[in-house]
């Protein structure tokens, strides 16, 4: 029996961490902030420890949510040895361990790259076809909903891995990064051999939380620059044993509900200004608060008949601060209360639900917006409003700027045909010449941010920063240096229409 677990790290080493800075940092909530403060980068000195180095690769990539997956894979394809460090099991973050389903719409012609081609070819070879909207679609190639069955998705993101032989490091926690002479060197980890390093050339943040970026002492910020606060965060679950079609007609038959046209197998039911009376009702009855029901949505899963995944509840931005490690744990434990009052309200409720259960909780919390780096250009919502384009541009969106916060109210949506489009000068930064940042957590105000964070356009900025990891690497060029737009068209994975 072994008498202790060893951290292999010496004592001298151990006591030179103890002196660590800025815990207050993660400990800290900016729920009581009147302005949304940029949060000081944490100090811990592992350059001089004494680590054993666990992997090498040309890049690294932290984070194997949709942002990540696509990055490694996409560097992988283009020739470079990669490492993806994953905190949890499944790849796929909240498409997967979020239980976030449908992916929202881009809501705009032709804005799918080739990354998501592929991924959605891929669900078609396993007999199931990834498109939420069936009967005449608006937009063609991406512009409409997705969904991707979560455990088909986590399988198909391990076959991607495998086929372009990316490394996969599981339940792995990025704990720090060593930078000399503006690069990142090697990023520390834990796992269960204890702390350890990965070094490489090159890494991309994709940890939704700019984790690497503020270990690394780039500048962020956070929560809106008017209130301080972070949008909502949501605990997810699924109900299975539902009748679909009994469900639907109590919302579109008995309450009229006009909101949602479409039938089982693909529906979905909401609160909406024709089904508030049927949710307060249940308030004045003591069966749900009204925090419970500020926010009702489920949607019908493609592959996974009788089950309905919830999107809710939400947990109160004025209560549990998505940059506060103490409040993401009591959101979790009030969002398990919420979801017990909400399945039983829905079984007594609602015809269809009667024999229904709670079929899975999500294993991550449905962090919307926490911190964001301040890159080379910084998104605006004026970028979004005038749809502005760029020669550097990545990928395209017309998707609203969705801020879930009752006091914030949704500033504008772009007219039909309009789109903005997102600059690769906002995945990278000014202090690390080897970083890229991808997903929730790149460069954009909060109002931007609320746009650009859905899973289509996650996916495409992942891709187009695992085409610039391997582009730099073959011709030793800062990745925060290249012009986008003179990689010649063929070799990235969109050209801007501007």
């Amino acid at each position: 029996m072994e008498k202790s677990f060893l951290i292999p790290i010496s004592r001298r080493d151990l006591l030179k961490l103890a002196g660590v800075t800025a815990v207050g940092t993660v400990l800290g909530s900016n729920k009581n902030s009147a302005a949304a403060a940029p949060a000081p980068p944490q100090k811990f000195n592992f350059n001089e420890a004494q680590l054993p180095t666990l992997l090498r690769a040309d890049v690294c990539v932290v984070g194997g949510g949709p942002a990540g997956t696509a990055a490694a894979v996409t560097a992988a394809r283009n020739g470079a040895s990669v490492v993806l460090v994953e905190q949890g099991v499944v790849l796929g973050g909240l498409q997967t361990q979020g239980l976030v389903y449908p992916a929202m719409p881009t809501r705009v012609f032709n804005s799918d790259t080739p990354y998501i081609t592929d991924l959605n070819k891929r669900f078609a070879m396993h007999g199931i076809d990834v498109d939420f909207v069936k009967e005449e679609p608006k937009y063609k190639n991406g512009g409409d909903a997705r969904q991707y069955t979560p455990e088909l998705l986590a399988f198909i993101y391990d076959e991607l891995c495998a086929d372009y032989k990316v490394d996969v490091l599981y339940n792995a926690t990025l704990v720090g990064a060593n930078t000399a002479g503006g690069k990142i060197s090697s990023v520390v980890i834990h796992t269960v051999e204890g702390l350890s390093k990965i070094e490489a050339n090159i890494f991309i943040d994709a940890t939704g939380d700019a984790v690497l970026s503020r270990f690394a002492g780039v500048k962020v910020e956070r929560g809106s620059e008017h209130t301080g606060r972070n949008q909502k965060m949501s605990f997810r679950f699924e109900m299975g044993g539902v009748e679909e079609m009994k469900v639907y007609k109590f919302f579109v038959k008995k309450l009229k509900d006009g909101w949602c046209e479409s039938k089982p197998p693909e529906f979905e039911f909401a609160k909406t200004t024709y089904t508030e009376k049927f949710y307060y009702e249940g308030i004045q009855r003591g069966e749900v608060t009204k925090d419970d029901v500020a926010y009702i949505q489920a949607f019908t899963i493609v592959g996974k008949p009788g089950t309905l995944s919830m999107n809710c509840p939400e947990v109160s931005p004025y209560i549990f601060s998505a940059t506060s490690a103490v409040d993401r744990s009591k959101a979790i434990q009030q969002g398990r209360i919420m979801i017990r009052r909400l399945a039983n309200f829905f079984k007594k409720n609602i015809p269809g639900f009667k024999k229904a259960y709670i079929s899975r909780e999500a294993s991550m919390l449905g962090v919307r917006e926490s911190w964001r780096i301040h890159g080379k250009y910084y998104m605006t919502a004026d970028d979004y409003s005038n749809a502005r384009k760029f020669p550097d541009a990545v990928c395209r969106s017309a998707y609203p700027i969705d801020i879930h916060d009752e006091n914030l109210s949704l500033s504008h949506m772009l007219k039909d045909g309009e789109f903005y489009e997102i600059p690769y000068r906002a995945l990278v930064t000014n202090e690390l010449s080897n970083l890229l940042v991808v997903g929730r957590c790149i460069s954009a105000n909060f109002s931007a941010q609320a746009s650009v964070r859905i899973q289509p356009t996650c996916m495409s900025m992942g891709e187009a920063a695992g085409i610039a990891a391997a582009y730099g690497l073959k011709n030793n060029f800062p990745v925060n240096a290249i012009d986008w737009s003179a990689l010649p068209a063929d070799m990235r994975s969109y050209v801007s229409a501007g």
